[in-house]
């Protein structure tokens, strides 16, 4: 029996970008299959910033499985089960937020990978695949080479140390949080700044040489989008259920207010 197919991974590796649909307002299983229908490879379910419980979150994995989009869920810590409960109830990735060092890389991958990888702790059958009966080494070397483990550069420190967090075996991905980023170097905002390119540069660059992906949240201008995407930035937040519906509602109600101002 082979895993539901990650997606978003198979997009990396065809050197590919690979769309992800923010999740933090919406609470229906039907996103998953929205999120797919628009033309997205993952759904970013935001457990950092979203009021969303573990019950409500691993629903929508499960259903994202059934819908064809990758579910990755963005974990509230660093403590091992922000990750490992996500990833035992059908979660194909996890993205953990303000990781500036190797040291908590490290436990990164201890928590979302099982040995000899990581130290994570076998939880029994998986819906990642489809909870067919396997053995146990069978069954963690399945999912450690198909689920995505995602470590946010967020801050100076962390741009400092990303050749060496690259460097590290069970790393998948190095996603800029550009927001934090920005925040931490005193220019809010400021996405198309110098120090911000020179960021994007040197994680695109370590995730190069050590055969990572890098990645890109919080930049929805478009030029400035395309700058880091022809720089090499491939596991893209594209935006969030909130910005979508807000953009698309206040452009129908600017048409239909401007049709009464015609007449």
């Amino acid at each position: 029996m082979s895993a539901i197919p990650n997606y978003a991974k198979e997009r990396l590796r065809k050197g590919e970008l690979a769309l992800g649909f923010g999740v933090s307002s919406s609470r229906s299983v039907a996103i998953a299959k929205m999120a797919k229908v628009s033309g997205f490879d993952w759904l970013f379910i935001d457990m950092e910033h979203a009021a969303f419980g573990m019950d409500q979150a691993t629903q929508i994995c499960l259903a994202a499985l059934d819908a064809g989009v990758t579910p990755i869920v963005r974990a509230s810590g660093h403590d091992h089960f922000h990750a490992s409960r996500v990833l035992d109830n059908g979660a194909m990735g996890v993205v953990v937020p303000h990781v500036s060092t190797v040291k908590e890389a490290k436990r990164v991958v201890t928590q979302t990978k099982f040995p000899p990888i990581g130290h994570r702790s076998v939880g029994g059958a998986a819906a990642q695949l489809s909870y067919a009966k396997m053995p146990v080494g069978e069954l963690t070397k399945t999912l450690n080479e198909t689920l995505l483990t995602v470590v946010m550069i967020e801050s100076p420190e962390g741009v400092k140390n990303c050749e060496r967090i690259a460097a590290l075996k069970g790393v998948d991905v190095l996603l800029i949080g550009t927001n934090d980023m920005c925040a931490e170097m005193g220019i809010p905002g400021q996405f198309g700044h110098k120090r911000v390119e020179d960021a994007y540069r040197k994680v695109i660059a370590a995730c190069r040489k050590h055969g990572k992906w890098a990645g890109m949240g919080g930049i929805y201008d478009q030029e400035i989008a395309s700058r880091y995407i022809n720089m090499g930035a491939q596991f893209l937040l594209s935006g969030n259920d909130t910005s979508f519906i807000m953009q698309a509602g206040s452009a129908r109600a600017n048409f239909l207010r401007g049709l009464q101002k015609k007449k």
